[in-house]
């Protein structure tokens, strides 16, 4: 039998996090374990003392939960997902999860590890994302944009069609192989975000695959305000322009603007045009912010810091003064 282990970084939890765990217990496919890495203890004590329970009960109601605390200032998106796989020794598989993302379905982990299966050269296998409830006509449509009805299996082949999208791989809900994990050593760290999709490019590179598994399915979508897409997209760029071995030479405007015209069709098809506006600012915020990360090497530290949305990685990172 496949040993799997499954990793959740978490922070300030809310509910979200018992209903994965509820959910985690019913899948068709066992877990070994579960391992939650917290960071900042107080924040899943106020979730617990708020539901009536302590960490023993939960660990009880759970006998696959293992709780790994760890202070603000330890974690990395990186680092802390290592941490991860090493605790996750002995697994054949290890699932990223994050701590908003609902299993649509008790299958999800089933499909995720029957992609890697099936052929050995996928290294990853990452879930599709549904909208959430409360998520409006722009962001149900981002959702359907990202993460279309329709599997696929991306290798270099593609890089020509897709452009960056050939590497995109999503830690919100992504299985990996863990054989090919250690042969990598890990994620790449320090890492100031997207650590799934500088693993994927790099594992696209050495000729291995990439599956976009659509039958797995989490409910995970947000509702950013244009200055949070501006620090997260600073943070991206900044990912990139840090990791030319993976994304030099490789176009992804094209990509944005295909995206900015979808967007703005369903808005019109769903009589949802009072959205556009927000959209459009958002993507303005979004496209500002990625243009300065990727030229951050060239911004004074103190704008740099201004611009993050990480400020613990650049305590570790050196900036210009």
């Amino acid at each position: 039998m496949d040993i799997i282990d499954v990793v959740i970084p978490s922070y300030s939890p809310d509910r979200r996090l018992l209903q994965i765990l509820e959910l985690m217990e019913e899948q068709t496919v066992p877990i070994r374990r579960l391992h939650l890495i917290n960071t900042e203890e107080k924040g899943l004590t106020a979730l617990l003392s708020g539901a009536g329970l302590t960490e023993a009960d939960l660990k009880k109601r759970y006998p696959f939960l293992e709780i790994l605390h760890i202070r603000k200032e330890e974690f990395d998106h990186g680092r802390t997902r290592n941490l991860g796989v090493r605790l996750a020794e002995g697994a054949d598989y290890v699932v990223m999860m994050t701590q908003d993302a609902l299993p649509e379905a008790d299958d999800l982990i089933e499909r995720l590890i029957n992609a890697l299966k099936a052929d050995e050269r996928i290294a990853a296998a990452y879930a599709r994302q549904l909208p959430n409830r409360d998520a409006g006509a722009a962001e149900t449509c981002t959702r359907s944009f990202n993460y279309p009805p329709e599997s696929r299996t991306k290798t270099e082949a593609d890089l020509p069609k897709l452009g960056i999208k050939t590497f995109f791989c999503s830690n919100v809900c992504a299985a990996y192989r863990m054989d090919l994990l250690k042969e990598a050593g890990g994620f790449p760290e320090p890492m100031i975000f997207n650590e799934d999709m500088v693993y994927a490019g790099h594992a696209v590179r050495k000729g291995y695959a990439i599956r976009y598994e659509a039958e797995a399915r989490v409910y995970h979508s947000h509702n950013y305000r244009a200055l949070q897409q501006f620090h997260r997209n600073f943070d991206l760029g900044v990912s990139q322009a840090q990791h030319p071995e993976v994304f030099a030479g490789v176009p992804s405007e094209g990509e944005g603007i295909r995206f900015v015209k979808s967007v703005l069709r369903y808005l019109k098809e769903n009589h949802a045009l009072k959205e556009s506006p927000a959209f459009l600012i958002g993507c303005a915020f979004r496209l500002a912010g990625y243009r300065l990360g990727k030229g951050y090497s060239f911004l004074p530290g103190f704008l740099v810091r201004a611009f993050t949305g990480s400020p613990l990685f650049w305590e570790q990172e050196p900036v210009r003064q």
